[in-house]
């Protein structure tokens, strides 16, 4: 499909939304705040009553009850085509929603799928909710560092010739530090395979509309690709979006394994965020984000002169045993040359400077930066960290993780995540864990790559990174038992 670029002035849902306005509709149906009437002042004098008057459905709002008007279908041809997909999928879940249906999409139960072991921890609660059999690849390690990039194209070859009978791949990039797989050659190694991959390039919604950023999943020739759009690009929360190459993988199967895992009653809300988007990108989004990266730069040099600091770089995180690209945007900075850890860092900027960061870790901050920020927003940021650095001794002496190297990290799959999850149980001391098998995910947040998976036998220097990162900050959200006295286990 071709569409051309007078299309992309419009945007149906939020045309839609203007039409409903305009027509007075006067609805005997949900939503039950009927237009914010009904709405709890409280609420209307925080959000505002345009949030209530634009929240219709789409069937009897945005459109008509036969969704005649192709309202939404014709948001998603503008969104394929602007990012040079065939097909695209609107989901008002998030790319949580989109990774465990294009995992369904590829692979079923009981059937092979290959994943990067840096997988989000979304793409371990489809492997519980499907029962796909999970062959786990292994990303690559920077002892130095100490962190992590996607798997090598070899690592995915290797895996394949194991498993002759896996129905595809998933890797992840970019990952939250902004480390880009080589995407073009997986997909190559897939394709030999006759296998589809599958990308979770949920942090690379801005890819498609600048050349100077690392090639996206669909020019690289990846079959099935979903993105974040309120991660770098300005959707609200949730709004995410699936996009699909035909050949390999049927759309019409995408989109029914969506509809099995997804609401009945998305928000038109987030829909139009979406919509919104795609057009200001068209139009506008090679000068938005070329002015982001010429930001970028500016502000990394800065951060790299203050005293105590690092920022991650191109030439640290690219090449050989590292990414094949990387996104400047998320601009990662070393704090270990205060003496403390990105834990720490990050609450002081929050509690002194009300300053929040995307991330932080047992050395690291990310401070992610989008079209949206100005000198006007990024002068407060260098100003919080100058002044972090000027009162390093507040925050030194933080405890520190105990971080493993990769072959303490990894821990033997003794059984599908599925089955460990839904086995009789029992919650026992942290002391008490190692060689039990896990009966549940352990994931650090961010960046929600699990440390533990269910099925997984627990070790000595996996519990203690665990805890010891507990006691230095780190946050566990997900755990039974999130302080870790105790770890579920099978019984």
């Amino acid at each position: 499909m071709s569409l051309n670029r007078l299309d992309h002035l419009g945007a149906p849902v939020l045309e839609a939304i203007d039409r409903y306005h305009e027509m007075g509709t006067l609805a005997f149906a949900p939503p039950g705040h009927k237009q914010a009437r009904g709405a709890d002042p409280a609420v209307r004098k925080v959000l505002g009553d345009a949030v209530f008057k634009s929240d219709v459905p789409v069937s009897g709002g945005l459109d008509d009850r036969r969704a005649s008007g192709g309202v939404l279908h014709r948001a998603e041809q503008l969104m394929a085509d602007a990012v040079h997909a065939d097909h695209a999928l609107f989901t008002s879940c998030g790319s949580s929603l989109a990774v465990k249906a294009a995992m369904l999409t590829v692979a079923g139960p009981h059937d092979t799928l290959l994943i990067g072991r840096d997988a989000h921890e979304s793409a371990v609660a489809g492997l519980i909710v499907s029962g796909i059999q999970p062959v786990w690849v292994e990303p690559q390690w920077d002892e130095r560092l100490r962190i992590s990039y996607p798997p090598s194209p070899a690592a995915y070859e290797a895996a394949f010739e194991r498993h002759p009978d896996a129905r595809g791949a998933l890797v992840t990039s970019p990952t939250a530090y902004g480390a880009c797989a080589a995407l073009d050659e997986i997909a190559r190694v897939c394709h030999r395979h006759g296998a589809p991959l599958i990308v979770d390039e949920a942090w690379g919604a801005h890819l498609p509309f600048h050349p100077d950023l690392p090639s996206w999943a669909m020019d690289a020739g990846a079959d099935l690709a979903f993105t974040s759009i309120h991660k770098m690009g300005s959707g609200l929360e949730q709004g995410s979006v699936c996009h699909l190459r035909s050949g390999l993988v049927d759309p019409a199967v995408l989109r029914s394994r969506a509809d099995l895992l997804g609401t009945t009653s998305p928000s038109v809300l987030i829909y139009a965020g979406l919509d919104g988007w795609r057009r200001q990108m068209v139009l506008y989004g090679r000068e938005l984000l070329g002015e982001a990266l010429r930001l970028a730069h500016e502000v990394r040099g800065e951060i790299d002169r203050i005293e105590g600091l690092h920022v991650y770089g191109g030439a640290e995180l690219t090449g050989p045993g590292r990414g094949a690209d990387f996104d400047p945007l998320p601009v990662v900075v070393d704090v270990s040359g205060l003496g403390t850890t990105g834990y720490r860092a990050a609450d002081w900027l929050h509690g002194h400077r009300s300053i929040d960061v995307h991330m932080s870790d047992h050395r690291r901050i990310g401070a992610q930066l989008t079209y949206a920020d100005s000198r006007a927003t990024t002068a407060p940021l260098l100003d919080a960290l100058r002044e972090l650095a000027e009162h390093a001794d507040e925050v030194a002496d933080a405890r520190l993780a105990d971080v493993p190297g990769p072959a303490e990290l990894r821990m033997e799959q003794v059984c599908p995540p599925r089955d460990a999850f839904f086995a009789a149980f029992e919650d026992v001391p942290v002391g008490e864990a190692a060689g039990r098998v896990a009966a549940e995910m352990i994931t650090p947040h961010p960046p929600g790559v699990p440390v533990v998976l269910p099925g997984e036998r627990l070790t000595e220097p996996v519990l203690t990174y665990l805890t010891s990162g507990g006691s230095a900050g780190m946050h566990i959200r997900d755990a039974a038992d999130i302080r870790l006295r105790t770890v579920r286990v099978r019984a």
